[in-house]
């Protein structure tokens, strides 16, 4: 993998070659270069944090920038003004700071495809970008291969289903793909599952600095839930949904490797064997050093079914992935691309487990194993190692990639006095549940009671009292007496036949041996520097999945107090005890808190996403406020208000609202301001600022769900307005009044080029990639 020049940072961060770098550095790191360590660099800001509604202590001390419009209007604040905003409007745009701008790499629905074997000139750039890996194809890193993950689709691709306020206003798939959807429902199903996957896409830099998709490369090619589907031929499932090109079913299967692939998919009632129609679902993911993609396989549980057997195969077939031929066990993987190569198949890696999947990060040198780290992004979730048998060789060879064939899985169990033990997931390892009562002791303590009863899930099995062998057994502080004793003393051979079978369901084999339930670790990411290793945790509240462990994380508002702590999230790091972090003891802290930065131990963000980490170890972060509270506001075409209440507590999680759309940050790890969140920029209304990576002078981001769930943007449609009871830095509430557009219709609103030379200036929200770069 290729690095920023010294030329290339110091344009990016405004520098000549001549001068001393005076800013934070942003070379290929963490999971775009698997680990290469870079020299460190200090000195202070240098650039202008962009001024956010919330109030935050970088603004005391550094000027800011406040957007006055699109297209980098703005206005110079000195710090000497109070951090409290009395009003604040928030734009339709990517906002950046003044030395920079942001411009469109590719969208939703480019047809920048060519008819070969993998592709067809008909087929078209996915919808919902989230992860985007890029790898180099030259010295300079000017040139290479985009991947981009297509994790959903939502309104306005189609028709929102259950919101009759947006039912009957325009949608956007007609207006940007150029048809109809299908009328036939499977059909208009099928269509939906192919803008879910992912997408590779060469891209160069061109005379202006910017990257443009190379059209027609031959390695750019799709993937999709229905990559494959020839596989049905003579099975009596569907091979296509259409007549048009990209709807028949192609060759593209994947395939699986590692303990399932052998034990488990051979029973699997699809009747493909190791062989695997699609990907989907596919959030967030890592790069590998010798130049491939691990995609990683998220939210399959509404397409097909979770729950397995204790031999690993689905409960019972889903009527949705029924149609298809789709089974269960064979989504929720982390899935390896080689993007220069089209004709090498994607690969299943199994012995990395089946969990609904955020991303992947390694720890790599030769002669030592691989060591890679994951996260499952639901409430409950669990914090993931995995590490090969064999070692690595050279870091560009591309064998080391058989090393993600074999090795152990672990996961992290967190005690409360800042030690931890990664507990491995193999037949012969103890059963040791954690209780409920002491999941939920902290919030019980303070509150009376614990959300959701603290509960737990358990694989269910007939001999523990459950109903029948498979899917989950859920367990609370009001059952958890007569329960949790007969799931104590056993091994996980006692419940499932095979290791295969004990990673289709690691979820659940997870909590049957003690694994501490976390709060949606979204991204874990490598300091190359120090080993470090920073996980992303997204939201402490409870879920239908499960609790995380109070006694770790904040589940909780748990005073009165309009300053108290917020259960929000944050940023934690773990600390391996061994050197080459193959053992199974470490340390953990937290490195910030989330919540406004009024209220106790918080830094002024929520929800942390993606990570990156630059050669100055400062972390990089995105959030993943859901569509439904930013600015306070509820979807539809006249959302209701959310009442945000600093004196309420548990989950408080319409607090998130006073920080307005998702944004971009980071946290210098050393200096002065070390700890300090600085904001870097927003995005438009309703969306995620996503899959941050670098390529050359540029950095790149996904700008996910513009306009989710609400009507799509024009004229017509008054700004929505409403007051908002804040935090101020020294924990008393002020009001302000905050504006917002009622929907999005960006990257047209800035101008949108088209194919045919035209510019759009009118159309509807587009999920896009963008570039990031000095002016």
């Amino acid at each position: 993998m290729s690095s920023f020049s010294r030329r290339q940072f110091l344009i990016f961060f405004g520098a000549s070659a001549a001068t001393t770098v005076v800013a934070p550095s942003l070379p290929f790191l963490g999971k775009d270069n698997g680990g290469v360590a870079y020299a460190a660099v200090d000195g202070p800001l240098n650039l202008t944090p962009v001024r956010l509604p919330h109030p935050l202590p970088v603004y005391q001390t550094k000027s800011s920038f406040l957007p006055i419009g699109i297209d980098g209007a703005g206005n110079a604040v000195p710090s000497s003004g109070s951090p409290n905003l009395p009003t604040y409007e928030v734009y339709d745009d990517v906002i950046v700071p003044p030395e920079y701008e942001r411009y469109v790499i590719v969208a939703w629905g480019d047809k920048v495809f060519a008819d070969t074997p993998y592709a067809s000139s008909d087929d078209y750039v996915g919808y919902n970008n989230d992860y985007t890996g890029f790898v180099p194809a030259d010295r300079q890193g000017t040139d290479g291969y985009l991947w981009i993950n297509h994790e959903y689709v939502s309104y306005p691709f189609a028709e929102e289903l259950g919101d009759e306020t947006l039912a009957g206003l325009p949608t956007s798939f007609p207006a940007v793909i150029g048809y109809e959807l299908p009328v036939d429902e499977t059909d208009r199903l099928a269509e939906g599952f192919y803008n879910i996957g992912g997408s590779v896409i060469r891209i160069k830099r061109g005379e202006d600095g910017k990257f443009t998709p190379v059209a027609g490369d031959l390695a750019n090619r799709r993937y999709h839930i229905l990559s494959g589907l020839a596989l049905n031929a003579g099975t009596g499932f569907p091979t296509s949904w259409g007549s048009l090109p990209h709807q028949q079913g192609d060759d593209n299967y994947l395939v699986g490797t590692g303990p399932a692939a052998a034990d488990v998919f051979p029973r699997s009632a699809d009747g493909l064997g190791n062989r695997i129609i699609g990907t989907g679902y596919n959030c967030s993911g890592g790069n590998t050093p010798w130049g491939t993609v691990l995609s990683a396989e998220e939210n399959f549980q509404g397409t097909v079914t979770e729950a397995v057997k204790p031999d690993g195969t689905e409960v019972e077939p889903s009527e949705t992935g029924g149609l298809f031929n789709l089974v269960g066990e064979k989504s929720g993987w982390m899935v390896e691309i080689d993007p220069a190569d089209p004709e090498k198949r994607g690969l299943k890696h199994t012995a990395l487990g089946r969990f609904r999947h955020e991303n992947i990060t390694f720890r790599v040198a030769p002669g030592e194993p691989l060591v890679a780290y994951m996260g499952d992004d639901r409430r409950g979730g669990h914090t993931w190692k995995f590490v090969s048998e064999g070692t690595l060789g050279a870091l560009t060879d591309k064998a080391n990639s058989a090393l993600f064939e074999s090795g152990t899985l672990y996961v992290a169990k967190y005690n409360a006095n800042g030690t931890g033990t990664w507990i491995p997931l193999t037949l012969a390892t103890p059963t040791n549940p954690t209780a409920p009562s002491d999941l939920g002791s902290v919030e019980i303590a303070a509150l009376g009671e614990a959300q959701r009863d603290a509960h737990n899930f358990l694989p269910q099995r007939i001999a523990t009292g459950g109903e029948i062998d498979g899917g989950g057994f859920e367990v609370t502080v009001a059952n958890e007496a007569g329960v949790v004793p007969a799931y104590q003393g056993k091994t996980l051979a006692d419940f499932y036949p095979s290791q295969g079978a004990v990673l289709v369901d690691a979820f659940l084999a997870a909590n049957l041996v003690g694994g501490t339930p976390s709060s949606r670790p979204e991204d874990l990411e490598v300091d190359p520097r120090t080993g470090v290793v920073y996980i992303a945790y997204t939201d402490h509240i409870p879920g239908g999945d499960g609790y995380p462990d109070s006694r770790i994380f904040q589940t909780a508002k748990l005073s009165a107090s309009v300053d108290a702590q917020q259960p929000s999230g944050g940023i934690y790091k773990i600390i391996e005890s061994s050197a080459n972090g193959a053992g199974t003891a470490f340390t953990w802290d937290t490195l910030v808190q989330a919540g406004e930065a009024g209220a106790e131990a918080g830094a002024g963000f929520a929800n942390v996403d993606n990570m990156v980490i630059d050669r100055q170890g400062n972390v990089w972060g995105v959030t993943d406020m859901s569509t439904s509270r930013q600015n306070g506001f509820r979807t539809g075409l006249n959302p209701d208000i959310r009442e945000i209440d600093h004196t309420a507590t548990g989950g408080t999680d319409a607090l998130v609202g006073t920080f307005g759309n998702n944004w971009v940050f980071y946290v210098p790890t050393q200096g002065a301001d070390a700890g300090e969140v600085i904001p870097f920029g927003y995005g438009p209304p309703r969306c995620e600022m996503t899959g941050p990576t670098f390529a050359a002078d540029s950095f790149i981001f996904a700008v996910q769900h513009p306009g989710e769930s609400v009507p799509i943007r024009n004229n017509d449609l008054a700004p929505l307005n409403r007051d908002i009871e804040m935090l101020a830095l020294d924990g008393s509430l002020f009001s302000q009044n905050r504006t917002v557009p009622p929907g999005s219709n960006w990257p047209s609103n800035i101008g949108y080029p088209l194919p045919d030379g035209t510019v759009q200036l009118d159309g509807p929200p587009r999920p896009t990639v963008i570039g990031i770069r000095r002016k």
